[in-house]
């Protein structure tokens, strides 16, 4: 059985199971809910969360009251989540890095697949490319250049080992031929607090948490890893008119633990796309360069499952590893 095909047959077996009434559904929530990701604050996911989370809280009147769990690239998060009764009150903010740890984690306490119900998209972006200041390169190309004529000198920040800054670098330097050491951090935000000071110079950050240091000069972008050029970076060129087939596409979303009442499920999915279709929150993304994710959960099963299988293959072609 393939791995989309044994996912769709768990959340057709999860609606036969756990489906509570519409009661239930109407009535949720009735007291604060946790919502934990696994990264400090400040950060893409922390960013995104917040957002979605005040939204929810004015709507249902009740706080979604967001809890930084970093550490282990997510996996903390994760694991705090799987163990939590799947009473509604606890979801997981889920992202591409679970997707990533799959493959790039060799033996993990859960099986995320397995042990998450996904419940909605929240936003996509690229990541961008970008270095200090002191950094002589312009463009890509000088940066390739650069990082061959001081080999074993350069290292890059990331937000952690298994995060889209980790393996877009590793496919990059795969592709180009170059080296980088590696020096991972508990999120966005404490790597970026040393780029700005220069004690690391690179980073392939996702672009919500950098977008402002970028406008401010602060830091320098070389590139988005998108398919296309982004409305916030008109500029910035994308990866690919460089290092031609590269693209990396950052994702966050929400889940649940396993067993979670389907009909709050689709409550949930409901409210957090009604989120993404407000205009302020349309627009506060778009400034932040992300694109609101729409989906429903079947959709989000199948979408989980593509990304886990083509996240896998580009950990082993990359050849990451946990640091």
């Amino acid at each position: 059985m393939t791995l989309r095909r044994a996912l769709l047959a768990m959340a057709c077996l999860g609606i036969l199971v756990t489906g509570a009434g519409p009661a239930m559904a109407q009535d949720y929530p009735n007291r604060p809910v946790r919502w934990i990701l696994g990264f400090a604050p400040g950060g893409p996911t922390d960013i995104v969360v917040r957002i979605i989370g005040q939204h929810l809280s004015e709507k249902l009147g009740q706080p979604f009251v967001v809890e930084n769990r970093p550490g282990a690239g997510g996996n903390l998060a994760a694991q705090a989540v799987v163990n939590s009764p799947p009473d509604s009150y606890t979801i997981l903010a889920i992202a591409h890095v679970h997707a990533i740890n799959a493959t790039l984690y060799k033996q993990l306490p859960y099986n995320f697949i397995r042990d998450i119900t996904p419940v909605a998209g929240m936003v996509q972006m690229p990541n961008v490319l970008e270095v200090h200041p002191s950094v002589p390169a312009k463009d890509v190309k000088e940066f390739i250049g650069w990082l061959k004529a001081n080999e074993g000198k350069v290292s890059y920040a990331s937000a952690g080992s298994g995060t889209s800054a980790h393996l877009a670098t590793e496919l990059f330097k795969a592709m180009t031929g170059t080296k980088m050491q590696h020096i991972p951090y508990r999120g966005s935000g404490p790597a970026l607090i040393d780029m700005l000071s220069g004690q690391v110079s690179v980073i392939f950050d996702a672009l919500s948490s950098s977008i402002e240091h970028i406008r401010a000069g602060k830091l320098r972008a070389l590139a988005v890893t998108s398919a296309k050029r982004i409305d916030a970076l008109p500029d910035v060129p994308v990866m690919a008119e460089t290092v031609p087939g590269y693209e990396v596409t950052a994702w966050f979303g929400a889940g649940v633990p396993r067993g979670t009442p389907q009909a709050v499920v689709d409550r949930l999915n409901r409210e957090i796309n009604a989120a993404l279709a407000d205009p302020k929150i349309k627009a506060r993304f778009a400034d932040l360069g992300a694109v609101p994710f729409v989906a429903t959960p079947a959709q989000m099963v199948t979408f989980v499952a593509d990304e886990t299988e083509k996240w896998g293959k580009a950990v082993r072609f990359s050849g990451a590893t946990v640091d």
